[in-house]
């Protein structure tokens, strides 16, 4: 008889040795909860320039059109938290995530070896993995699979590791033994909402993304609004503030991956250095990094927004 406990209990043992932090599993139904507030959510603007949200929303909601013979959705947590920072104070800062190389590739080698695991140690197995690559709610499938629960910033909230988590995803066509969702408990805590200094956070467990500061620096194509000037607490590439404050980060430990150790330079970086950073520098120092994703001319428009008085 197939015991469905026992392979879940081993794919969640395999990922774990594999490096993730968390491991759930949720069966491939539709979320149509889920979907209906994104749907709210884009009915409202709060994508902004994110276009590409619009998107495949029926793919989202049903995630068997993206991946054919979908049955189980494996979800996988990876830790990034440190305590490192910036040595100079003055200093644009940078989000934790982007201190190291780009995360993407380290969470796609690690899916496609927990599912060759499942090929060898259970048996034939098609699936697919993703993180950030395709119309995935990831969120909404953490959520599903018990590796936590949704906060009131819009973040996954892990009770063992906090937010400061990577997700990746494994659709798979086998049937497993299936987690159960995590209760809300955030509580009446408001401390998110009260710290971000944009209020991008417009009421619980919703933000509207074109006001964040991780949108203006990564996301947003064009010049940053002035009426925004003076407000970003020197971000000048994404935003920890409402994870910083978080009581539940309080029990997120330091990640030891090599791959997201800040690059040779990052934190020692001055302010005046960061100003007078080159082309030729950028390209040479950040080709690897989550920074590339805004670009040189990007991340020039972030210094001088926040240089201008």
């Amino acid at each position: 008889m197939v015991d469905l406990e026992q392979y879940s209990a081993m794919i969640k043992a395999e990922a774990l040795r594999l490096g993730f932090d968390a491991c759930g599993i949720a069966p491939a139904a539709s979320l149509t909860e889920e979907t209906d507030r994104l749907t709210r959510w884009l009915s409202e603007g709060f994508h902004g320039s994110m276009k590409y949200m619009e998107n495949h929303v029926e793919k989202r909601k049903d995630i068997s059109l993206l991946v054919p013979g979908s049955v189980s959705v494996i979800v996988v947590l990876l830790n990034y938290f440190t305590r490192e920072k910036q040595l100079d104070p003055l200093a644009p800062v940078v989000s934790k995530y982007a201190f190291g190389k780009d995360y993407h590739p380290l969470i796609r080698k690690k899916l496609a070896s927990l599912l060759h695991y499942i090929n060898t140690a259970i048996g034939k197995t098609s699936g697919r993995g993703f993180t950030d690559s395709a119309p995935v709610m990831d969120k909404a499938w953490g959520a599903r699979a018990g590796t936590g629960w949704i906060g009131k910033n819009a973040n996954l909230i892990s009770p063992r590791s906090g937010s400061f988590v990577f997700i990746g995803t494994l659709v798979v066509d086998r049937h497993l033994h299936y987690d159960q969702p995590l209760h809300d408990r955030c509580g009446s805590c408001t401390k998110c909402m009260d710290a971000c200094p944009v209020k991008a956070i417009v009421k619980p467990y919703v933000v509207d993304g074109s006001r964040c500061i991780s949108y203006f620096t990564i996301e947003n194509k064009g010049e940053i609004p002035s009426s925004f000037r003076g407000k970003f607490m020197n971000r000048v590439f994404g935003c920890d503030i409402c994870q910083d404050v978080c009581p539940w980060n309080r029990k997120a430990k330091p990640h030891s991956i090599k791959e997201l150790l800040p690059l040779p330079g990052l934190i020692e970086k001055s302010k005046e250095e960061w100003y007078r950073l080159s082309e030729e520098d950028f390209v040479a120092q950040f080709s690897g990094s989550p920074l590339k994703r805004p670009g040189y001319k990007g991340l020039m428009r972030n210094l001088r927004f926040l240089k201008e008085p």
